[in-house]
């Protein structure tokens, strides 16, 4: 189709051109013959390009069959999270390989019971972390949420718990300088109590144990404030049927200050020392009867002595009372009182003014006076008016 139009202005880059009914058209100046002015004619040919469209759509639909290829189908997993291994104060969580597909990652975080518990560190190289400091025997709930520029996904929550004490299935070993027998009786002792023994240190090693520190082993278990032990600290560990402190096992540490249990005390182990109380009850008995007296016959021990809250110390003895044994629960009557006007004490006792009576060492007391206690005890029953006490047999 041929146009003609009427150039009304021409511009450094756009032309204005006039149709007949008086419409105008910018079009570009560029593409005008050369010298063209204001008020010339031109002629436009306007044609459709079939081939042109064909080819601009098809390039098209490729491009969005790509995109869609690309983008569309394949998008992030979401994490999967289980355990590794569990202690009594610790718990080793892992998950797969991370699967963004053509997504950016963002972040990785790690929540425990709900709230978050910190972001992973390089999530792409990293698959396992370790969650230390937890009580013992208490559950936890884990679940990890990945951030990525295709949106956010989160992975199934895992519950786990900690061990008890007496659980002993969390031990894992990492052996390192030890003689081909021992490190046969340690594999053999693991097994017992339910452990394992990895031969590289790794995240879940709980201890290393070795007779010698050096080698690389040794250096990365250092390096990763792994405890480094005896193997003694398992057999502690099987004895007592529990988890046993670190401290007293440890290379440096000194071997007496090392718990034993029941099952690991040996001829060798057995302890030496008994209580205060045995260890003199024998020594007593032994020098008592282990050695005779001069007459060849062994020496007769010492009642013992019972201490009373109100009087002295008195010997027991089981056979029957003597005449010279005071019965405590029948006293010996009083003494007759004298009437003589001396002077009386502080108790009510006639004392004479020079200390002892004509008749005898003994003063007469008075009807009246009231009898001490200590003189009650151990005195004879004297007759009115001879002055002595006559003896009575205890």
């Amino acid at each position: 189709m041929l146009i003609s139009l009427t150039v009304g202005k021409v511009d450094a880059g756009v032309a204005i051109l006039l149709t007949r009914d008086n419409r105008l058209i910018e079009f570009p100046s560029v593409l005008l013959p050369q010298n063209i002015a204001s008020g010339s004619i031109v002629d436009i040919n306007v044609s459709r390009n079939h081939a042109a469209e064909a080819t601009s759509a098809a390039v098209f639909q490729a491009l969005q069959k790509r995109i869609l290829h690309t983008y569309g189908i394949h998008s992030p997993t979401p994490p999967i999270l289980r355990l590794r291994n569990a202690t009594q104060t610790s718990l080793v969580l892992e998950w797969d390989p991370i699967n963004l597909a053509t997504a950016s990652l963002k972040s990785l975080s790690l929540y425990r019971n709900g709230s978050k518990a910190g972001s992973i560190p390089r999530p792409l190289e990293m698959l396992s972390t370790k969650i230390s400091g937890l009580a013992i025997h208490t559950p936890y709930t884990f679940h990890l949420v990945l951030r990525t520029s295709a949106g956010t996904y989160t992975s199934e929550k895992l519950t786990c718990r900690t061990h008890q004490m007496t659980d002993l299935s969390g031990i894992t070993v990492t052996p390192g300088v030890l003689p081909p027998p021992l490190r046969g009786s340690l594999t053999r002792a693991i097994d017992r109590i339910g452990g394992k023994v990895i031969d590289a240190v790794r995240i879940d090693t709980t201890h290393f144990v070795c007779i010698e520190g050096k080698g690389p082993l040794w250096e990365k278990a250092v390096e990763m404030n792994i405890p480094v032990v005896r193997p003694e600290w398992l057999e502690a560990c099987e004895a007592e049927g529990t988890i046993v402190g670190v401290r007293d096992y440890y290379l440096n540490a000194d071997p007496k200050a090392r718990r034993l249990g029941p099952r690991q005390v040996s001829w060798q182990q057995h302890p030496r020392t008994t209580s205060v109380a045995s260890a003199t009850a024998s020594a007593a008995t032994e020098s008592q009867s282990g050695q005779l007296s001069a007459s060849g016959e062994y020496p007769a021990a010492d009642p013992p002595l019972t201490p009373f809250p109100s009087g002295n110390l008195h010997a027991v003895t089981n056979g029957p009372k003597t005449s010279l044994e005071t019965d405590d629960s029948n006293p010996p009557p009083p003494p007759p009182k004298d009437h003589s006007p001396n002077l009386e004490s502080s108790s009510g006792d006639a004392i004479d003014d020079q200390g002892e009576n004509s008749d005898g060492p003994y003063q007469h007391k008075s009807l009246d006076s009231t009898p001490t206690p200590d003189k009650e005890r151990g005195e004879g029953t004297r007759e009115a008016g001879d002055g002595e006490l006559d003896e009575v047999p205890l």
